[in-house]
């Protein structure tokens, strides 16, 4: 692995986000709440099969990548979205 290079740890689980303006500002997973302090990344994967001569982009999943915290516990974690079912995920955290 290359000097400086930080490795994540996957999950998948889902947690509890409440928004503001349609982003995230806090999210609860194992109990705990995260409070966002910083949106450092954001984009959207398309749908299934979308292709560019069907029309505009629909989208299928948002992804956020965000510093946050909670009592004792900071770092970057990743929240996915899911716009079909309106769930959101714990994608990845590097802590």
């Amino acid at each position: 692995m290359p000097r400086g290079s930080v490795v994540g740890r996957y999950y998948g689980t889902e947690v509890t986000v409440v928004e503001d303006a349609g982003r995230p500002a806090r999210f609860t997973w194992n109990g705990r709440v995260y409070g966002v302090r910083r949106i450092m990344e954001h984009w959207v994967t398309p749908q299934d099969g979308w292709r560019a001569s069907r029309g505009p982009l629909t989208p299928r999943s948002e992804h956020w990548r965000l510093e946050a915290g909670a009592a004792g516990s900071e770092g970057v974690y990743e929240l996915r979205h899911d716009t079909a079912t309106g769930t959101w995920s714990l994608s990845r955290v590097w802590g």
